[in-house]
């Protein structure tokens, strides 16, 4: 069992958790992941790390919650244990002294960009980092993101923050703009990663993205987290989670992704019927989507100042 040590809602359903995994603790690498299952009828959730402390011996994960699996981790209280707690998996990202990189997030995606972005510094790169949310509430971490890299960039996409756009629309300006950049990084939802390949390779600059698809074992035995990347097939689990964004079959990789839609919707209304009280006891944070809209301009200017 792998005790929950610290939670918080960070915005509106993406959950910070430090968890006790000393031996994963211990292994961990900038673009590795763990596999969590929360009890033993649970499904085995990938979810990236986003940070981890060799000495406390404890990693940190910042998720989205959607599902059952995830509605039920967010259930969980400080004290709490899940069953299952396997890592790190997947081939660390390569750091080397590129140049000049830009690092792209959003949602629960800024969480495994914090590690990465120092590990660039460390190794000597200047690091543009830009972070989109549809609204200044949907944006965390700012703070940590600004003190780690040599510029931040804020974007909301419904403009409160008075700079428009995603950060595909960022990365084309800047790469239009004839600055070199030297390599892409970006973290966050499948959508939002198709999107910022398809803005960079234009001007040719090899961005990198995290999948972490549909997995069952996680060591590249069941097949189940498959990609085609460059016309072959690819695991997820061993052969990344990174990969050129510019050769993914983003098409194929969205159906699979869709392919338990009815069945996700069927088992999170069944637990939600069962287990309402549960929700009932989370912070209102965790589960409300409209939370921290129209609570005034000096929140949002905080927000979007960067």
């Amino acid at each position: 069992m792998y005790q929950i040590v610290e939670k918080e809602a960070l915005v509106p359903n993406i959950i910070y958790m430090k968890i006790r995994a000393p031996k994963v603790a211990k292994a961990a690498r900038p673009g590795q992941f763990v596999i969590i299952r929360v009890d033993e009828t649970g499904e085995r959730v990938p979810m990236g790390l986003s940070g981890w402390d060799a000495g406390e011996g404890t990693v940190d994960i910042v998720f989205f919650v959607l599902g059952t699996s995830t509605m039920k981790l967010a259930a969980l209280k400080v004290g709490d244990s899940v069953m299952n707690l396997a890592g790190p998996l997947g081939a660390p990202t390569e750091i080397e002294n590129f140049g000049t990189v830009i690092c792209a997030c959003g949602c629960f995606g800024i969480g495994p960009t914090l590690p990465l972005i120092k590990a660039l510094k460390e190794a000597g790169n200047r690091v543009i980092t830009v972070v989109e949310g549809r609204s200044p509430e949907f944006i965390f971490w700012k703070e940590r993101l600004q003190e780690e890299s040599d510029e931040l960039h804020v974007l909301a996409g419904n403009e409160s923050c008075g700079r428009p756009g995603w950060t595909d629309d960022f990365i084309r300006k800047r790469l239009e703009s004839g600055e070199r950049i030297d390599r892409i990084f970006v973290h966050g939802c499948p959508f939002m990663m198709m999107e910022a390949a398809k803005a960079s390779k234009p001007a040719g600059v090899k961005t990198i993205v995290s999948l972490t698809p549909l997995m069952v074992d996680g060591t590249g035995m069941c097949g189940a987290c498959r990609v085609e990347v460059g016309g072959e097939t690819k695991f997820g689990c061993v052969d990344g989670p990174d990969f050129d964004g510019h050769q993914v079959n983003w098409d194929t990789l969205a159906l699979r992704l869709r392919q338990f839609i009815p069945e996700e919707d069927r088992s999170s209304a069944l637990w939600e019927r069962d287990n309402w009280h549960k929700l009932v006891d989370m912070s209102p944070q965790a589960l409300n989507p409209t939370l921290g809209r129209g609570e005034g301009k000096d929140k949002k200017k905080a927000a979007c100042t960067s």
